[in-house]
């Protein structure tokens, strides 16, 4: 009876993993691996101190990432993020210099970003250029503009103004960047995977003529998913002038390489047509944490592009012809 009962719990978890999606599966073991690993290795990693840095540090990035799933879902790529960017940090200072109520630079910062957004939805999508091209070409036009701006130099935020709050307050022991990230990934998971747009965004990467002859507005969608990844940059660039207390033209210049990497670890098909929130969120969380350990480890802050790009490889590799996780258990259970 006991035998039976145990063989029981073994297929009921072999088929609770055949269910999982086998890069999310291989992502969050991974995760696992690089906390125990930077745990063992620093006595400082594993803090509450220090977890509350990360969820902030890593927020910026959570929150983009989001959007750009929905952008790579749909089959198209937004190189532009990291210089929206520092446009928004430069445009929120701007305006807060001006002593305005600390609410119009937020508006502001968020609002040029979907501006920016809307220009690459346009060019992208009803004037039929590649999406790589475009933000290729606006990821250096908006630098462009931000260091025209600005001369290279600074703007201070005063630091009574509320709107450092955004960046730098807490709620609940944790910070108001985390908390933004976690409302906006939930949101995220909500719109891709239980509502008509999120369905849209996946069928078009899929095969966008089969949903196109369906009725649906696919020109439209494209932009409006483009049009979302500029907000969220906007609003990620809030945040950065929130916590720094400056607008910088300079800031960010890798940031789009980081989120496209958290987002296709964490599942998303760069071809287009399969997507996973949770997953892009994980990825981001990882990479944070692997930046995180490799300082608390005194390392050469340079070998973190190295290990950001043998990941990406590693795990493309892996999911491409690697043994799916729920196979090698099933195997082992019935072994």
């Amino acid at each position: 009876m006991n035998s039976e009962k145990e063989s029981g719990k073994r297929n009921s978890l072999a088929t609770l993993m055949g269910k999982m999606d086998k890069s999310l599966l291989l992502l969050i073991v991974l995760t696992l691996i690089v906390l125990v690993a930077f745990s063992v290795a620093s006595p400082d990693f594993l803090t509450l101190t220090n977890m509350r840095n990360i969820a902030v540090q890593v927020a910026p990035e959570a929150i983009v990432a989001v959007a750009m799933t929905f952008v790579i879902t749909a089959g198209m790529i937004d190189l532009s993020v990291g210089s929206i960017l520092a446009l928004t940090t430069v445009v929120s200072a701007l305006i807060l210099k001006t002593s305005v109520d600390s609410s119009v630079g937020i508006i502001a910062g968020i609002a040029v970003g979907a501006l920016c957004g809307v220009i690459n939805g346009w060019f992208s999508s009803y004037q039929k250029m590649p999406s790589f091209i475009v933000t290729l070409a606006t990821m250096s036009a908006l630098r462009g503009v931000a260091l025209l701006i600005t001369l290279g130099y600074s703007i201070p935020i005063a630091a009574g103004r509320w709107f450092t709050h955004i960046g730098q307050g807490r709620f609940l022991g944790m910070g108001i960047p985390a908390w933004s990230a976690l409302v906006v990934a939930v949101i995220g998971m909500v719109g891709l995977h239980n509502m008509r747009f999120g369905e849209y965004i996946t069928g078009i990467g899929s095969n966008e003529e089969s949903v196109r002859r369906a009725g649906v507005n696919t020109n439209g969608m494209k932009m409006l998913a483009l049009t979302l990844s500029g907000a969220a940059a906007g609003l990620a660039g809030v945040i950065t002038a929130a916590r720094l207390g400056t607008g910088d033209a300079n800031s960010a210049t890798d940031f789009s390489m980081t989120v496209i990497t958290a987002v296709v670890i964490g599942g998303t098909d760069l071809l287009g047509g399969k997507g996973s929130v949770l997953g892009s969120l994980i990825g981001a969380i990882l990479l944070g944490m692997i930046t995180d350990g490799l300082t608390l480890l005194n390392l050469s802050p340079y070998i973190i592009p190295v290990v950001t790009g043998v990941l990406l490889l590693t795990v493309i590799w892996a999911n491409l012809h690697g043994v799916s996780v729920a196979q090698f258990v099933k195997r082992r259970m019935q072994s």
